[in-house]
């Protein structure tokens, strides 16, 4: 017999209209610094920050709960989300209307992976999830925020290493003989036997129950509860795909906070101009100009800005001022593992990952399997700091 949902708190309307404010406020900023399509980004990630609030989807738990527990409802979503993405991708991609995130495979995308799971487990998020909790006021993800923007530099900084002495090369499905169609059923055929392999390991692990969340009836619970994750799944890979149409690139995350960190050593004084990872006509022109005509950035801003609000309306924003030493440590370590690994691996599990494996690159799946890698290293190394995993018998969310 499952758990009773507990009721959802009142709406927090002071916040709800304080961060409405606030969102308003920040695009009239975004729209003035970087025109109507980077507005549009803007407003895409303010719609990212609910369905993640909403849907509670994220990468860390899901991939900790089917480690541990064998619990896999959570990765048959992400299968859902990339089946989806897959098909709205493979015409928009065929058409020419952008360009894939198809990335090299070679040792920075095998080091940084393995250390982005690694950090996932530490850090208590993934790159989405550090950003819509720290909008829904998890105090402690702003350290792994902050350990994100450190190992981001620093990944910057050694950027020439990994490319320049261990390159790798991109492979795409699609470029085969296969074409888009094949390279649909492929992605399509290894996505099912993923579900297949998640299903035969609950059926032999018996995961335990997972916890309802608090109930909101009737239409309210669009607006204040908590969405069913196929839901999360449908809207993300469609939300993807609407960025990928309105920017000719998919949705990515941790390239804003390389950008962040080294704007702010470029304000002490430090030339990281002339880093090889911002001496690329493409980055030097990011660097370059204001942080709200980024179209990484002000997606991510938005994503904040979204999940404040909606939290809020949920009633669940909370500001946490006690925050053990050896947590706040471990959000740190975490975030700087995946800072790190980002840039090495070219993304996160956004950018590498599920854009990655929507655009059809082997790089993708590689990178899933690796960050899988680091996450049973991350479970065994989360008691040092005194984190809990889930156990048989426990309620997971």
């Amino acid at each position: 017999m499952g758990a009773k949902a507990p009721e959802a708190p009142p709406a927090q309307r002071a916040v709800v209209a304080s961060a409405s404010l606030a969102a308003a406020v920040l695009a009239i900023g975004v729209h003035h610094a970087g025109g109507p399509s980077t507005t549009w980004l803007y407003v895409i990630g303010v719609g990212f920050g609910v369905v993640l609030f909403h849907s509670r989807f994220g990468f860390t738990s899901a991939w900790r709960q089917l480690v541990t527990v064998g619990q896999g409802r959570a990765v048959r979503a992400h299968m859902l989300m990339l089946a989806v993405a897959c098909v709205l991708f493979a015409p928009l991609l065929a058409a020419g209307r952008g360009s894939g995130n198809v990335y090299p495979i070679g040792a920075g995308l095998v080091v940084g992976a393995v250390l982005f799971g690694v950090g996932m487990q530490l850090g208590g998020s993934c790159a989405s999830g550090t950003l819509f909790a720290v909008g829904s006021g998890q105090t402690v993800i702003v350290f792994t925020l902050v350990g994100f923007v450190m190992g981001s530099v620093v990944g910057a900084w050694h950027y020439a290493f990994w490319i320049g002495h261990l390159p790798g090369r991109g492979v795409s499905l699609a470029d085969s003989r296969l074409g888009y169609p094949g390279a649909l059923a492929v992605s399509l055929l290894v996505m099912a036997a993923i579900v297949g392999i998640t299903l035969r390991c609950e059926r032999r692990r018996r995961p335990p129950i997972i916890s309802p969340p608090p109930v909101v009836s009737g239409a309210a619970r669009a607006v204040r509860g908590s969405w069913p994750l196929w839901v999360g799944a449908i809207l993300l890979a469609a939300l993807n795909a609407l960025t990928l149409a309105v920017s000719h690139k998919p949705w990515g995350i941790t390239s804003a906070f390389a950008l962040w960190g080294s704007k702010a050593l470029h304000g002490f004084g430090v030339n990281v101009g002339h880093w090889a990872y911002w001496s690329t006509p493409e980055h030097a022109k990011t660097l370059a100009r204001p942080i709200l005509a980024d179209r990484t950035s002000v997606m991510d801003l938005g994503i904040i800005a979204g999940a404040l609000a909606a939290s809020a309306a949920g009633g669940v924003f909370v500001l946490h001022r006690r925050i053990p030493a050896r947590t706040a440590l471990a959000a740190t370590v975490g975030g700087l593992f995946m800072g790190y690994g980002a840039r090495l691996a070219n993304g996160c599990n956004i950018g590498a990952y599920f854009s990655g494996v929507a655009s059809f690159s082997l790089a993708g799946w590689a990178w899933g399997a690796l960050a899988m890698v680091g996450t049973v290293a991350g479970v065994s190394l989360r008691p040092i700091f005194g984190l809990t995993n889930p156990k048989p018998g426990d309620a997971v969310c």
